[in-house]
């Protein structure tokens, strides 16, 4: 029995649920002016100086997605642009993953740290390696990090991932610091997830990597990751756990991609029932070629156009969620999704453990293959000269705007208030520190730009304030 109310898996994320779902949109995806009046519901309106957008059903935007009407899928990728800017505005979050260790105890088939991969070397990073990594990622100008860690409770216990983290956030480098860490573990008990509370973290992700159950199961033949109920249900122990920010995410390839975004969407509606707070982001990442790892071995492969329609509904049925792209994805697909919905992106990933320490990047300890190879600066460089304002803001989180706080007001689209001018300080930071003469120079021209359209007058003095302290080796300022 569907129920989005339940906290039992199967019912909150229903198989048959999902299977009427299909054949609903299947038999009504030519009625388009059933389409177009969803298309039009969606949009976002204002109420006072708020804006709102009420989202997409997983019924719903599984009938977009059966249209194959190029004028309907047109007014789809505007709707989602629309969207976009209505709540996030031109700014998009850089961070970067961390990996900890590549030590695992689970059989999962699409990924080389599996267990039975036996010339994969195995690496687990000391307190002092963790360092010497943070180090680097902050010479690079990175202020937030996911960490990841493969699962095995004998080498990664929690206790390692709270040491890590505390290591992380004590780290001051010149003028680096990692303001935030965002954790990436395997799902585990809620007494755990109060620690990782306890430890100060952001938003706690985890990948569904498939909705479908026996499709799951398939592909984490054993381990401790074979327990669907026990994964599925992880955000509702995080969340009990105090926890304020939880992240989704399903490997695109593995599954059919309908059923995906149906059981997706089904889970954001499932936390919002329950907790009255939505996944804070979702993940897009597709399935990459690693070690020994063929993504042509799965026969569920999406091609470019249809991972942007399942990014532009995403944005348009969850139009608060921060959507991640990573730098699985090339920097021309990275640069069309940025334009449909996508908010945060990674910057210089590096994949391996122990990567960023080394001046080449190794590969033999690599998740995925990494497409967009390219520096931070360049990253930086490049969003600035596409039209977007980088940012390396942790501001919310620092400042307790999380959970329902966040929701609320990123569902107004209030929080641009105060995220639109903390991009620019944190920017501002990056131009200081670590940005090559090209990137300053754009950068400069941007935030000037920008104090020169800012209609409030209170905020662009204080601004300009702290962009001068900021020129004086000041740092650290926020709304």
């Amino acid at each position: 029995m569907y129920n989005k109310s339940s906290k039992t898996a199967s019912e909150f994320i229903n198989h048959e649920e999902i299977l009427e779902s299909l054949k609903w949109a299947e038999e009504n995806k030519n009625n388009l002016e059933l389409i177009n009046k969803i298309i039009d519901e969606a949009k976002p309106y204002k109420i006072g100086n708020e804006t709102h957008a009420k989202g997409l059903s997983h019924r719903s935007a599984s009938l977009l997605l059966a249209c194959v009407d190029e004028t309907v899928w047109n007014k789809i990728f505007n709707l989602a642009r629309e969207i976009k800017q209505a709540f996030y505005g031109n700014r998009i979050v850089i961070f970067a993953p961390l990996y900890l260790s590549n030590y695992c105890t689970n059989c999962c088939i699409y990924c080389p740290y599996h267990m039975q991969n036996k010339h994969i070397p195995r690496k687990k990073l000391s307190q002092d390696e963790i360092k010497k990594e943070v180090i680097a990622l902050q010479d690079m100008g990175h202020k937030r990090l996911a960490i990841e860690s493969g699962e095995d409770p004998k080498n990664n216990p929690i206790e390692y991932i709270l040491d890590s983290i505390k290591t992380i956030y004590s780290i001051k480098h010149k003028n680096g610091a990692i303001r935030r860490v965002n954790v990436n573990i395997a799902a585990t008990t809620v007494e755990n997830y109060k620690k990782l509370k306890e430890a100060g973290i952001g938003t706690y992700i985890l990948f569904q990597e498939t909705y479908h159950k026996e499709a799951y199961e398939k592909l984490h033949p054993s381990g401790p990751k074979h327990n669907y109920a026990y994964h599925t249900e992880a955000m509702d122990r995080a969340l009990e756990a105090g926890i304020d920010d939880v992240g989704l995410g399903v490997l695109f390839g593995l599954e059919r991609y309908k059923y995906e975004l149906a059981g997706l969407l089904m889970h954001a509606e499932h936390l919002e029932s329950v907790f009255g707070i939505g996944p804070h982001t979702i993940s897009v990442p597709r399935i990459k070629k690693a070690d020994d790892i063929d993504p042509n071995a799965f026969d569920n492969g999406i091609d470019d156009t249809i991972f942007k329609k399942l990014t532009a509904l995403i944005r348009i049925s969850v139009p608060y969620t921060g959507l991640i792209i990573s730098t699985r994805e090339s920097e021309q697909i990275r640069r069309e999704l940025l334009e449909l919905g996508v908010t945060q992106i990674s910057g210089a990933s590096r994949t391996s453990v122990g990567g960023y320490s080394q001046t080449e990047r190794p590969t033999d300890t690599e998740q995925f293959d990494v497409s967009d190879q390219r520096s931070l600066d360049e990253v930086v460089n490049w969003l600035m000269k596409l039209g977007f304002i980088p940012s390396f803001c942790t501001a919310c989180y620092r400042e307790g705007r999380t959970g329902d706080r966040f929701m609320k007001l990123c569902k107004t689209g209030q929080i641009q208030n105060c995220c639109a001018p903390n991009a620019i300080i944190t920017l501002k930071e990056f131009l200081e520190d670590y940005a090559s003469a090209d990137t300053k120079k754009t950068g400069e021209a941007l935030i000037k730009n920008y104090l020169e359209n800012l209609k409030n007058e209170a905020l662009k003095e204080t601004l300009k304030n702290n962009l001068t302290k900021i020129d004086q080796g000041e740092r650290d300022f926020r709304f």
